[in-house]
């Protein structure tokens, strides 16, 4: 998946718990299998190849999580989009040759084929179809949650009762550490990779975060996040980073990115109108915004 997975579990017995983190760690690897778009024959390319031509029959797993991913294109109006495949990222290295935008109908012009609205579901064939041709679908925004949630369930069935599933920063908890305290999370410092600005005492939760501090450019003074908005096309300003607190690893992983597109105000509208799920807020100076329900000390 291009992410680095760590998975902790408390066991007694090391062995046993090694036996149990490598049914997750397979479990992972089968998921992205299927939602690869680095293989020619994963779900997900067969879909893209078919773009403007037919229907592609596919599991009921891809075709139930392209469903959940339409649902929150809709809830975010849009910000969220698994049709952002369709975007030609030649137009956005972010690397030290990147010196300017695009210009804006340019930019419009690249995200022409992003709507999920252009996603055909047929319930009772299962099948997807891309209505326009040069459409792709992809999974970056939601496959890593996903698998992380798959894989703590798969490490529950098989009895494990305490761990965390670290899927590149983004975090599923359950049960407590060995001397039955909670998972303590840090909150990375946006100014300072590797470091926390705040710490989390949690169980049962998922922690994600999306974040401009390790990939962006600076532009006359100005700082431009590789997180593109798939309304314009250009790169977002404003949020150095959104963190989402809430109950499930896919839907804290599908919302990081969404709330940073929709900016501080709206962004937190939107979570305090939403159950059992919080936000943290750090704009490009430094101010910390929080979802009602959220204090920090």
């Amino acid at each position: 998946m291009g992410n680095r997975f760590e998975i902790s579990v408390v066991a007694e017995s090391e062995q046993w718990a090694a036996e149990k983190i490598e049914a997750s760690v397979d479990e992972i690897k089968r998921i992205e299998r299927l939602l690869t778009t680095f293989s020619d024959d994963s779900e997900t390319n067969q879909v893209n190849a078919n773009a403007g031509i037919a229907p592609v029959k596919v599991s009921r797993e891809t075709f139930e999580l392209i469903k959940r991913s339409i649902v929150i294109s809709k809830v975010t109006q849009g910000a969220f989009d698994i049709t952002y495949g369709s975007l030609d990222k030649r137009l956005w290295n972010f690397d030290k040759d990147m010196t300017s935008l695009p210009d804006e109908a340019t930019a419009k012009k690249m995200v022409s084929l992003i709507n999920y609205r252009n996603i055909t579901l047929d319930e009772n064939d299962c099948t997807v179809f891309l209505r326009q041709r040069g459409m792709r679908i992809g999974f970056g925004g939601i496959g890593k949650g996903y698998a992380a949630e798959r894989a703590k369930q798969i490490l529950q069935q098989q009895g494990v009762t305490s761990g965390v599933v670290n899927a590149s920063g983004d975090l599923n908890t359950w049960g407590l550490q060995p001397d039955g305290k909670k998972w303590t999370i840090g909150i990375v410092n946006p100014d300072a990779s590797g470091q926390v600005f705040s710490y989390l005492n949690i169980s049962d939760l998922a922690v994600a975060t999306s974040g401009n501090y390790e990939k962006f450019v600076m532009i006359d003074g100005k700082r431009y996040s590789h997180t593109i908005n798939p309304r314009t096309g250009l790169p977002v300003t404003g949020i150095k980073s959104v963190t989402i607190i809430t109950t499930n690893a896919e839907i804290a992983d599908a919302m990081a990115t969404p709330v940073t597109i929709m900016g501080v105000r709206a962004g937190l509208d939107l979570i305090n109108q939403m159950k059992d799920i919080e936000a943290i807020i750090i704009d490009d100076d430094d101010r910390l915004y929080t979802s009602r329900n959220i204090n920090i000390t």
